[in-house]
């Protein structure tokens, strides 16, 4: 984002964490700013690509979605990359898809009805072109899923990494 963030824009966007649904009214309070300003600041934030949307957030077990597991993909070689992730992309139970490093070169997070539905899945993937195997783990519950950016660690990690980032107590003011 071209310009800059301070401790109003950082409180702005650790509230929405909290509840992506909070009215403006109720932001300006916490910010202790105008509406409209509050609104500006928003754009700002959305057109910079630090906020990049607002989601619901369902229960999938409720869908019937019992099975969520993570999956580690190994690849033989990156002249596969192109087509792994073309599949990747059409697959529907594959909800994150990451590429890391140490064993394997992928973990996909996964969301399946059943065991029968993971055991076909799993059988897709390991016809994929380059796939050499998979190592899978499955969830046995979610001890925290935290959507919610502080502030304060959004501020330390900025100045740690000596990013531009102001602090103007001016503009804090507005």
């Amino acid at each position: 984002m071209s310009g800059h963030l301070d401790l109003i824009d950082l409180k702005l966007i650790e509230s929405l964490g909290e509840n992506g649904r909070v009215r403006l009214s109720e932001l300006a309070e916490i910010v202790g700013l105008s509406i409209p300003s509050v609104s500006e600041r928003l754009d700002k934030l959305q057109k910079g690509g630090i906020i990049k949307g607002f989601t619901m957030e369902v229960d999938e077990r409720q869908l019937g979605f019992d099975i969520h597991a993570f999956v580690r993909v190994r690849i033989d070689s990156s002249k596969h990359y192109k087509s792994f992730m073309e599949h990747v992309m059409k697959e529907d139970e594959i909800m994150e898809c990451f590429s890391v490093t140490g064993e394997g070169s992928h973990i996909l997070k996964v969301m399946t009805h059943n065991t029968a539905s993971l055991e076909q899945f799993l059988s897709r993937i390991q016809s994929w072109p380059g796939v050499l195997g998979t190592n899978t783990s499955f969830v046995l519950s979610q001890l925290k899923k935290n959507k919610k950016i502080s502030a304060e660690i959004v501020r330390n990690n900025l100045q740690d990494r000596q990013v531009l980032i102001t602090f103007d107590e001016k503009r804090s003011r507005k």
